[in-house]
Parts: C-alpha cells; structure tokens; sequence
C-alpha cells in the first residue's frame, strides 16, 4: 500500500483544468449547463489545501458533448506550458467523452512521470447528494502521491489507466470501468492501494505532441449494411474504425460489395481498422473465415484488446504525424499507456 505523509502531500504543487462538464454544472432554463468555475469547484472541497498546494485554472466550460480534438490538443498545450511548475495535474471534465478525452491525452503527452488525472462526476458538485467531492478530492490526493505518474481517470474509488477506461452505465456512481486491463489501483478513505508495480513505468523521454487528424470515420455494422456506406466516407475520411461483429470480419451477403469497398480504401491510401462492437476480450480476426481471408488480402490493422475510445484517439493522434503505411502500422502496435497489449 503507498501512503504518503501529510508534509510531503503539502508539498506538492497541483494545477487543477476545469473544463466544465456535470461536475461543474447548474440549472438554466434549457436544463443542466456547467457554470461553476474551476474556483468554485474547489471551494466545495474545504479540506483540499490540506492535501497540496492548488492552483486552478479554466480552460473552457463546456458540456462535454460539445468536446472536440482542438480541446484534447488545449488542454495538452495548457500542460506543456505548465508541465515543469507543477508535480501533477487534475483536469475536471464532463463524463460523457471523458475516456476519449484521457485516450487522447495519453497519446499527446508521452512519458510523463508526472500524474494526469481526469475525473468528473455523475452529479453536480454543488448537490447534496453527490458523488462530484470525492472524485475530486480522490483525484487531488492520487495527484499527490509519489508513486503516481502518467494519465489516468479517477472515479468512484478507481484509478484506470487512460486508455483503458470506458463509461458504461448512464447514472450510477460506478460509471466506468476498466475494459480488458486491470485497475492501476483503488482510493479508500486516505489510502491509496496499487494493484500493479512499476514495472512498465516508461523511462523514454518526455514528448508533447500538437497535431491530430479528425478525419477518422467510425462505422458500427449491422446485418443488412450497405457497403455503399464506406465509398461515401472514402470521400470525407482518411482513416476509418470498423466495428464488426464478434471476434471479427466482414459480411459477404450475395455479392462482393464490402470486399471492393475495402479493395477502394486501400487503393486510395487510407487507413482501415478492424475492432469488435464487443466490450470485453478483444477481436481476433484470424478465427473465422469472414475475417481471416480479407485481412490478409487486405493487411489491415486490427484493435485487438484496444478500447474504441482509444483507438479512435490513437488513430487521429498517428494521421497527425504521419501518412506513411508502414509507420502507420508500426505506432498503432506500439504500446502507449497500456493501450493494447495483444497484437499480431
């Protein structure tokens, strides 16, 4: 169990992003909208100045519904620029796109020793009844310990990994979970509990990244999709996530309509990704027929045990930096924040 004392917490020196979301919300008229500012949501954690040293900043207040990568890329740039002021990081945001947003963080700030912590909250802080105070005070001490590093989300007593986390139940306090990846640790009362060692800690340097391509598509099949769907995001997209069936594959029905949609894609030099609508377990295309044979004609990629927050962050993050097929290939393998570990 990692306990930190009380003077080296106070130690520490922790810049809280407010960015909006449920945690920061109140009521208007057209329903609940973010209107606290990051000051205010720390006036509801009295204790916190206990814990560490707190400056706040707002980045922009936003339901976040409404959060697009130039956000992911503003918050980033708001670490950079701040990154050796302080020892960790606490960023509030709304939980509806909360496991993109700690997806794409992981891919923009590589190797940091430092924590970055996402969480938010179920119910407005300002609540009697909420959840919103011990996410965040949760947050601000899992910021402060000595053995914290990288981008995680704290919620409801659980630390996960960046790119692990997923939100799976609309209202409960228990909103997320680690998918295929195991908690980093758990958070009760003052203590810290680490289910995992150090052992993968990175020890490459530290990189800020600043571009990303939004042109990534995603297409969830149904039976009876229409392969036309594909040719039409040909058009507007340079990289597409296909979430299929199962393990994986491809429908053939009466003809070849998504095998020459494939056959265009890759013709015209675009990304194709193959992931499972299935939360748990991963893909693995080389089971079945209707995934083996186009895969291998093809060469496509395949998420694997990825979640699809993270491969949707990962693959805007690589057509940011390159469009070379074969680097392509070698970064959307290569392991960052414990973001896939089975691949081919």
């Amino acid at each position: 169990m990692q306990k930190n004392t009380d003077k080296s917490k106070q130690n520490k020196r922790i810049l809280m992003i407010a960015t909006g979301g449920t945690i920061a919300c109140g009521h208007s008229e057209g329903g609940l909208t973010p209107l606290l500012s990051s000051e205010e949501l720390l006036s509801h954690i009295p204790d916190a100045q206990k814990l560490c040293q707190i400056t706040t900043i707002q980045a922009f207040s936003l339901d976040s519904t409404n959060m697009q990568p130039c956000h992911w890329l503003a918050i980033a740039q708001l670490i950079e620029e701040h990154y050796w002021d302080y020892d960790g990081f606490v960023i509030c945001h709304g939980t509806d796109t909360m496991a993109y947003t700690a997806a794409a963080l992981s891919y923009l700030v590589q190797n940091t020793r430092k924590p970055i912590v996402i969480t938010g909250a179920q119910k407005p802080i300002d609540m009697e009844i909420t959840d919103a105070k011990t996410n965040l005070s949760d947050s601000l001490r899992f910021a402060c310990c000595d053995r914290a590093y990288g981008v995680n989300i704290v919620f409801d007593g659980k630390v996960i990994a960046g790119t692990r986390g997923k939100k799976e139940r609309t209202k409960s306090y228990n909103a997320f979970s680690s998918i295929n990846f195991p908690y980093i640790a758990t958070i009760q009362d003052d203590h810290i509990l680490f289910y995992l060692d150090d052992k993968d800690r990175s020890t490459g340097d530290l990189r800020f990244f600043h571009t990303i391509n939004e042109k990534v598509g995603l297409l969830k099949l149904i039976p009876a999709a229409d392969a036309g769907l594909f040719d039409y995001m040909a058009e507007r997209y340079d990289g597409i996530i296909i979430e299929s069936f199962g393990v994986g594959g491809l429908p053939s029905y009466d003809g070849k309509d998504f095998y020459d949609s494939i056959a265009h894609w890759t013709r015209l030099g675009k990304t194709v990704i193959m992931a499972t609508q299935v939360t748990n377990e991963g893909s693995n295309m080389s089971v079945y027929e209707v995934g083996k044979n186009i895969k291998k004609e093809f060469g496509l990629l395949e998420a694997y045990d990825m979640t699809l927050e993270a491969a949707v962050a990962k693959l805007m993050w690589i057509l940011g930096q390159t469009k070379a097929p074969e680097e392509i290939r070698r970064l959307f393998y290569q392991t960052i924040n414990r973001d896939i570990l089975w691949k081919a």
